[in-house]
This record gives structure tokens, C-alpha cells and sequence, in this order.
């Protein structure tokens, strides 16, 4: 093979000898060492082994160290090293048992290179040059080697640095052409997150895949500021493994040079030293507030570099215009323009996990607790670990407390709980609690309150345990996909567009003005400081406040303060259908408060339809039979698979007898199949003309109108879990690969999601096809990938299949299919977690949703049987829309479909959609599903990552 003109070429061999003699060979030559994969080398690589299966490889880079001088080029006065045309050469060792395996090919190579230094290279080799002064060769592996002193056409100026080239003096920077490589810049700045490991693996490996050149910044700006060893180029293994590893494994910190203009100077030079033109970054406002900051000044700050001798206007003329692309990093939560931010989920799993630890010893001695979490300017975590672990009392920066009542409002309200039955206290105080006058509320002062009123308390500060531990499966799927958005939104970005940030709203990945999202963040701490809190709380976005109205409605106004009239008290029942999930509890819990404190009577359907058929079985809830479900999974009340259909006079029989004015359902497939049922009976059944409602809730997430179910996030983190210690396992034992069989019967969501969240080589679904080509791909890019693998990465893999993707490819029998064509290369094995997947206590997320959901279904109940000023079909008045007629319950709006509706998410809104609407256009009741596949993305996002897309466009190439 004849290898001219390139940058980049591979040479391999079997032998250690000739391996470490070429290394010596072209480092005598001037070529520079910029990557090594083993421990045998003297090298400066952060690779700690290999093991002896693994193919070890070096990479080295000549120095560009020529410039042009009236048109011509010649060697710099300092320089006495070889300049070629930027080649990179990768060296590679196959280890004695891949020998003819097919994991690498030898080649004989020949390499022209250009040098402005003949003689140099004549004195090094000890060669002298022929007649047409050029210097023939061969390396200590054999490949033919050229060096000429002339231009030819094989030896045309390469941009070197594509391949992992560092520039390391200013003389290094040329003017590079129209076309040169997009060069992205990432780095995490601020106090770490949770997910922030997994925004850099997707900002890499996205920039990889379009084409462009990523490099970690690493300590945050400071690394802008250093330069040299701490802007590193980044290759698609190095980011290999990072899912499931928490904190930041480029570091952050706190650069007070970076504020200075100085700083940000010394930056910009960094960044061109390097060509670097897009940058980044994931934080919270602070970091994302100088990121905007660096890019308005860039302009002046490439002036001031070409004005002081720096660089020459040449220089600088591709880098003038700076790209910014802004990730929240934050477990605050605080950010406006998003929902989420990057690390918050993880940061409220710490949280509701640290506090139900606690609420076994303080209901074991009766005990009261105040719990410190983080927050300085923003009560998101305070307020929803309030929510999911069933706090008495929260207090927040955004609703400061009355000074001069606040300490009798929390001993009422802890008094009156526990004059319930309740055993313990459980207060959440943010770091930057308030009071109305802007002093601090401290966790010291709400300790003494709860002493005063007669309670053993405790303190705990929970502190950095809240940004400790790994990245729950939404933060993980999070930050990937707002990582690939970040990538995707640099390369549409022009100079004239804002820089954007890449937020979530509704489960949309969005872009907003970043300066417009910090101007708006911030003001919610001036509107703190002018004590205007009402604007304040108005300013998060509109889940914050709705959060805010549900923990008062749950947590204190069981004070009777908002009880309705009698006459418009209603009969609300609740029934689970279906299969187990995590938060049917939860949201029983807090449809019964929301009920009870407007002085409604909520039942519960012990049993779900089969015990009220066969039993009548209706229990009115109290206070106490529900305050302590939060945590709770599983069906404290019952549920099984029985339809309404098995006799639905006796269902209405029942509904008659306890005067039930509207139903709410929590299940999945066939909670939706019940909700049909009843809304057709109506004809036949008045009883049934009252709103009826259902809650998503199932691991499959398969119910047609919601792309989010109750109970899926705990099944996802249930998985995350598992498969990262499958894959821990297969690391271990090095070169196995597991097939992971999940659950969700037709819906392929969870394979899908569980895939991406945990770096899935492949993955199997219902959806797609499973056939002997998709395997034999799959069998491809895992031995592409245990090719790659190297002494510091990861090498176990994993393929997920769910249960129902194929009737002939088993789980077993692709797990056999990749055994035998791997050649003993590396080995498979099964795992199949089961009902493991439905059980366990909520997850944070799921816990929160499920109050939002059940308090919503309940005011919908509330809104349908309310009094109002409209029309009936006949022109008369109608004060209701329901009523008794004859004691039977009956509809006075005519068509009422819409008060049978499944309440969802849906693209960027929360809405309630007909059963009829979907049973007839959105729903496939063969197979138990909706038609909208909104997951797919996934799977294209995950192809991207896994590096099946590159494989594949590879092969394409090579057909061709």
C-alpha cells in the first residue's frame, strides 16, 4: 500500500522489537509522542496497564515547525527538527493471540515526507541523498520511506492537529483554509452535577461523528487560562465508560483569573493556539454568564492579540468569530428556560434516599428532623424532596417565611400532624432559606422551634452527598441528548445568531437565547432581594409554582382552611389496574390529601374491579391510612388485570350505592382498556356520566396519549442500576458481552431509553425488526469495539433486548449466535432482570409526577361537577353538569366525552385527551400501544454514540 499525501497513516506488526526500535526511530526524526496505549514505552501517557489480549498502539506527530517566506517555505532559526507535511503515524503492536484473527491486517507502507532540511536528515540517518536529493529508506518495520527537500504532489500541507496534534508555541498557529475542520472545545465549569460525564461523552462523540475535532478543557475555565496539557484532544475511546461514573472527569473549579480580563485574554490565545472556535460549556448561571461574557468580548480580545504582536491578523483570521453553546450543569435546578437542569434528578434521588433513611429512625423513636439540603437562590430541591418524602414543612428562598409567624405556623402544623398519629417530623430547609426581612432561616433556629413544642430533634446537613454518587437514567438520558443538541446547534450556528441554550421543556429538547435565560434567572434573585417573593415565585418556570400550590395542598392545608362548601363535596374513588408499578401509592397518597383537605371523601377500590364485583369492596380513606405512602411501592390497596367488563352492573351498582362522583384509575394498558369500557357503558349505566380518569402508570410506558408513564423512571433507575454492574461484571472478567433482556411487552420504549442511558452496543425492539443481518452488524461493531479497547477503558459490553422483540431470537439465541462468531475473541452471557423492574421504593421523579398527576385528576373532577353558567342541548340553564336524576347520576352538557380522558405528557404539554379520541385514532389494541413511537430518537441517537452509524457508513464505503 502506497500512503502519500495524507496525514494520517497505521502501520502494525507482531513483534515487540521492530515495535519499540520504529517508536525510537521516528522520535530520533523530530516526530512528537501524542498518544500511547502502552505501559512498555517511556511515554507521559495517563494510561495506568493493558491488559495482554489488547493490541497496543502509539501515535506520533511531526512538528510544524516551517513557515513561509516570500512564497517559499523554510525552517524556523530555532528549529532543528524534521518538518514533514503534519503526518500522523499510528503504531500498532497485535498481541500473539489476535495474530490472524482478523483484528488487524499488515501492510507494507510507503511514506513520502518533506522536509526543508535534507541535510539534517542525511546526518541522522547517515544517509546521503541521491542525485534528485532525496533520501530512500526503510523503518524498523520495513515500509518504504522517502524524505525530498521539494515540493511534489503527494506531499501537500495537512492540518495534522485533526488527529490529536497539540500546538505549543505561537509560531505554531498558520492560517488554515475555508474549509478546515470545525474544532469544538468542552468543559464543565461550577460545582459538579451529576450527568455532567455523560454531556462531555455525547459532545465528543457527536463531534466525531460530523466530522469535527473535540478537545476537553480541563478545570473548567482555568484550563482555558493554562492552555498546554489542560486543552486536550479527545478520541471516540476516551470517553468510554463515562455513563455510569458521577462527577466531572474533566474537573472544574472556580477561575477567579477568568473574571479579569486578563484571564479571558490569555483564553482566547489558548483557544487559537489550538484552532479552537466553539466552545462548550456545562454549568450553572455563573459559568454560563462568563461563557457569554468571553463571547462578546471575543472580538476585542483577537484585536488586542493582533495589536500586541501575538498573532498576525493571518493568524487570526479563521478565528474570528467564537461559537458559545450552553449546558446547565447544576442539581439546583435554578436556571430559567428549562425544566431541568443536568444533575437535579440525581441530586433529589440523593436527597428522597438520604431522608427515608432517616424516617425509619425518627418513626422508630418519634423523633423530628431537620433536614439541610443545597439551595443558596433556589428552593427546587427543598421544595420536591418536601413533595416526595412527605415533609410536615419546607422552607425556600423564592416563599420566605412571615418573620413574625413562622415559628408558630410550623409548630401548628407539626402539632396538628401529630395530634393525626403521625410518629415523625421531617422539616426541609434550603441553605438559603429566608425569612420576610431577608434573614436567614437556619437549621439551628427551626431545631429550637420543634424543641420548644416538645420534640426530640435532630439535625442533618446532607451537604456534597447530594452531588455524590452516579447520574440517575433521566439526568444520564438528559445530558446526552442535550449534549448531541449542543453539537448539532454549533455547526448551525452563524456569527450572527445568540448563543443558545440547550434546555427541556415538557421532555422537548429546546434551544433559548442563553442571555435571555441568565438575565431571567437572575432577576428572580433581585426580585428576592426587593422582598417581592410573589414575583419572585412567579419567575421559576410554571412547574415550580404548580409544585409549590401541591405540597400546601398535601402538607398543610389539612387545617380545614380549604374545605368546600357542602354541597359541592364530592365522592372521589380511586382503583389501581393492572400490573404492580412503583408509584401507585404515591399517587393514592396525594389524590386522598388533595381530596380531604377541600373535604371531599376519596375511596379506595381495595382490589382493583374484581374486588368491587365479587366484594363491593370500597374503604373511605383518612389522613392516616395515606401519609406514610409516599415511599411505598407496589399497590397498598390491590390491583390485578380484571376488567370492569366482567360485570359492569355490578360495578355500577356499587358506584350507585356510594354515590361516586368521579373515578380515578392508576394503571397502565388495561387501566386504558377500563376507562373505555366505562365510557361506553354510559348509554346503559348513567351512573357512569361522571368524569373519569386515568393515570399512566406502568413500566412498559405503553399507554397511547403520555410519553411518560408513573413508575417508569423507577424501572429505568432500577435498570441503570443492574446493567451497570453488568457491565462492571463483564469489565472484570474483560472481553464478555452481555445480553440484557428487559420488559415492556410490545413498546420497545424502555429497551430503547435503557440503551442510551447505559451505552448499549445494540439494542432490540418490537419496532425493528430482528433479523440474521441486524446480528451480524451487531457482531461487527462489538468487534470493532473490543478492537479498540485499550488498558484504561472499559471493555465490557452490553446489548439489550426486550422481552418481546423477537418469537425466534431469543435472548438465549443471540447471545449463542455472537458466542459462536466470536471466534473466542471474547465470550457472551445472559441477564435478564425480571420483575426486579417494577418493585422497589418511588424514585424521586416518579414520586413528584405522581402528585402533579393525581392532584390534576382530581381538580378535573372537581371542575366537571362544579356549578356552571352554560347551556344544555334544549337552551335551558344548567347548573350542574352532572346530577341525580331518579338517584342516578346523569349528564346535563349532552356530549361529555371529554370527562373520560387520559391525563399525559405529550410533546411540551400536560393534558387531559378523550378515551375516545385515542382508543379510535392513536391506539393499537392488538398489540397494546399507542401508534406515536416517540422514542425513536433514541435509537438514532443511540446508533450515533455507539458507533454503529460510523461502521456502517464505513461498510456502505467499502461495497462501493
Amino acid at each position: 500500500m502506497s500512503v502519500t499525501g495524507v496525514a494520517f497513516t497505521s502501520f502494525a506488526t507482531k513483534d515487540i522489537r521492530p515495535f519499540e526500535e520504529a517508536v525510537k526511530y521516528y522520535k530520533a526524526l523530530g516526530f512528537k509522542l501524542i498518544r500511547n496505549y502502552t505501559r512498555d514505552l517511556n511515554a507521559t501517557s495517563s494510561v495506568r496497564g493493558v491488559s495482554h489480549d489488547s493490541s497496543r498502539e502509539v501515535w506520533l506527530e511531526s512538528f510544524k515547525l516551517s513557515q513561509f517566506e516570500n512564497g517559499s517555505r523554510v525552517p524556523l532559526q530555532e528549529s532543528n527538527s524534521l518538518q514533514s507535511e503534519g503526518v500522523v503515524l499510528k503504531l500498532r503492536l497485535i498481541a500473539p493471540d489476535m495474530e490472524n484473527q482478523g483484528f488487524e491486517t499488515e501492510l507494507e507502507g510507503e511514506l513520502n515526507l518533506f522536509t526543508v532540511d535534507i541535510d539534517q536528515i542525511s546526518k541522522i540517518l547517515n544517509i546521503k541523498p541521491d542525485e534528485t536529493n532525496s533520501i530512500v529508506t526503510k523503518d524498523p518495520l520495513g515500509n518504504n520511506i522517502t524524505f525530498v527537500d521539494f515540493p511534489t504532489p503527494f506531499n501537500k500541507a495537512i492540518n495534522a492537529s485533526v488527529f490529536g496534534a497539540q500546538v505549543d508555541s505561537d509560531e505554531n498557529v498558520e492560517t488554515q483554509s475555508a474549509s478546515k475542520k470545525k474544532k469544538i472545545a468542552v468543559m464543565t465549569s461550577g460545582g459538579d452535577a451529576q450527568g455532567m460525564n455523560a454531556a462531555v461523552r455525547a459532545v465528543v462523540r457527536t463531534g466525531i461523528f460530523y466530522g469535527c475535532d473535540v478537545f476537553a478543557v480541563y478545570e473548567g475555565y482555568t484550563g482555558l487560562v493554562v492552555g498546554n496539557e489542560l486543552i486536550k484532544q479527545m478520541a471516540w475511546e476516551d470517553v468510554r465508560g463515562w455513563l455510569s461514573l458521577g462527577g466531572t472527569l474533566i474537573g472544574t473549579a472556580r477561575c477567579k483569573e477568568f473574571r479579569e480580563r486578563a484571564g479571558r485574554l490569555q483564553g482566547a490565545k489558548n483557544m487559537i493556539l489550538n484552532g479552537i472556535d466553539a466552545l462548550v460549556v456545562c454549568g450553572g448561571d455563573g459559568s454560563l454568564t462568563g461563557a457569554d461574557l468571553f463571547r462578546s468580548e471575543w472580538p476585542s480580545l483577537v484585536d488586542e492579540l493582533v495589536s500586541t504582536g501575538v498573532f498576525t491578523e493571518e493568524q487570526v483570521r479563521p478565528h474570528r468569530h467564537l461559537t458559545i453553546v450552553g449546558l446547565v450543569g447544576s442539581i439546583d435546578n435554578d436556571m430559567s428556560g428549562t425544566d431541568n437542569t443536568i444533575g437535579a434528578y440525581s441530586s433529589l434521588e440523593r436527597i428522597c434516599e438520604m431522608v427515608d433513611y432517616i424516617d425509619a429512625t425518627a418513626t422508630s423513636h418519634s423523633r423530628a428532623f431537620v433536614v439541610e439540603v443545597m439551595g443558596r437562590h433556589c428552593g427546587w430541591l427543598a421544595l420536591n424532596s418536601g413533595i416526595a418524602t412527605g415533609a410536615d414543612y419546607i422552607f425556600i428562598p423564592e416563599r420566605a417565611a412571615n418573620k413574625d409567624t413562622w415559628k408558630d405556623e410550623l409548630k401548628e402544623v407539626c402539632r396538628r400532624h401529630r395530634e393525626k398519629g403521625r410518629r415523625k417530623t421531617t422539616v426541609i430547609v434550603a441553605e438559603g432559606a429566608l425569612d420576610s426581612e431577608l434573614n436567614p432561616i437556619t437549621s439551628e433556629e427551626v431545631k429550637d422551634v420543634l424543641v420548644e413544642l416538645g420534640l426530640d430533634t435532630r439535625i442533618t446537613t446532607l451537604g456534597h452527598v447530594q452531588r455524590g454518587g452516579t447520574a440517575v437514567a433521566s439526568d444520564r438520558m438528559l445530558a446526552t441528548l442535550q449534549g448531541v443538541e449542543a453539537v448539532k446547534a454549533v455547526l448551525d450556528l452563524t456569527p450572527n445568531d445568540p448563543s443558545p441554550l440547550i434546555g427541556i421543556l415538557e421532555n422537548k429538547i429546546v434551544r433559548q437565547p442563553l442571555v435571555d435565560a441568565v438575565k431571567l434567572t437572575k432577576s428572580v434573585a433581585t426580585a428576592i432581594e426587593n422582598k417581592d417573593f410573589d414575583k419572585a415565585i412567579k419567575l421559576r418556570n410554571t412547574d415550580f409554582i404548580e409544585s409549590y400550590e401541591n405540597f400546601q395542598s398535601i402538607s398543610l392545608h389539612d387545617d380545614g382552611s380549604h374545605i368546600l362548601p357542602a354541597e359541592k363535596r364530592l365522592n372521589i374513588a380511586v382503583i389501581h389496574v393492572g400490573a404492580s408499578s412503583a408509584a401507585l401509592n404515591a399517587a393514592t397518597r396525594a389524590a386522598a390529601l388533595y381530596a380531604l383537605s377541600r373535604g371531599h371523601t376519596p375511596y379506595a377500590v381495595q382490589n382493583g374491579f374484581s374486588g368491587l364485583i365479587r366484594h363491593g369492596s370500597m374503604k373511605p380513606l383518612t389522613w392516616f391510612d395515606v401519609e406514610d405512602w409516599h415511599n411505598l411501592g407496589g399497590s397498598e390497596i390491590g390491583t390485578n388485570r380484571t376488567l370492569p367488563s366482567q360485570d359492569l352492573g355490578n360495578v355500577a351498582f356499587y358506584f350507585q350505592k356510594y354515590k361516586i362522583d368521579g373515578l380515578i384509575i392508576v394503571g397502565g394498558f388495561e387501566g386504558f382498556r377500563a376507562l373505555r369500557e366505562l365510557d361506553e357503558a354510559r348509554s346503559q349505566f348513567p351512573i357512569f356520566n361522571i368524569p373519569l380518569t386515568l393515570i399512566p402508570s406502568t413500566v412498559s410506558n405503553n399507554v397511547p396519549g403520555t410519553e411518560y408513564s408513573l413508575g417508569v423512571d423507577t424501572c429505568l433507575n432500577s435498570l441503570v442500576s443492574y446493567c451497570d454492574a453488568v457491565k462492571q461484571s463483564a469489565s472484570s472478567s474483560r472481553r464478555r458481552a452481555f445480553v440484557v433482556e428487559v420488559q415492556g411487552g410490545q413498546s420497545g420504549y424502555i429497551a430503547s431509553y435503557i440503551g442510551l442511558a447505559t451505552g448499549a452496543v445494540a439494542v432490540y425492539t418490537p419496532e425493528k425488526k430482528t433479523t440474521l443481518k441486524t446480528i451480524q452488524e451487531d457482531i461487527a461493531l462489538l468487534k470493532e469495539n473490543f478492537l479498540q479497547d485499550k488498558g484504561d477503558t472499559r471493555s465490557g459490553k452490553m446489548l439489550i433486548r426486550n422481552e418481546a422483540a423477537s418469537s425466534i431470537f431469543t435472548t438465549d439465541l443471540i447471545a449463542d449466535i455472537i458466542q459462536e462468531s466470536s471466534e473466542k475473541k471474547f465470550e457472551t452471557r445472559t441477564a435478564i432482570p425480571g420483575h426486579v423492574q417494577q418493585g422497589g421504593a418511588p424514585t424521586a421523579l416518579d414520586r413528584v409526577n405522581a402528585s402533579r398527576f393525581a392532584i390534576k385528576c382530581a381538580k378535573f373532577i372537581e371542575e366537571w361537577n362544579e356549578k356552571i353558567n352554560t347551556n344544555t342541548l334544549d337552551g335551558s340553564d344548567a347548573s350542574l353538569r352532572f346530577k341525580y336524576v331518579d338517584g342516578k347520576k346523569v349528564s346535563t352538557v349532552g356530549d361529555n366525552e371529554t370527562s373520560a380522558a387520559v391525563i399525559g405528557i405529550e410533546g411540551t404539554d400536560l393534558t387531559f385527551t378523550s378515551i375516545k379520541q385515542l382508543w379510535e385514532n392513536e391506539a393499537n389494541i392488538e398489540l397494546r400501544k399507542g401508534l406515536n413511537v416517540h422514542w425513536e430518537h433514541f435509537n438514532e441517537v443511540g446508533d450515533m454514540l455507539s458507533g454503529r452509524l460510523i461502521l456502517r457508513n464505513r461498510t456502505k464505503g467499502e461495497d462501493n
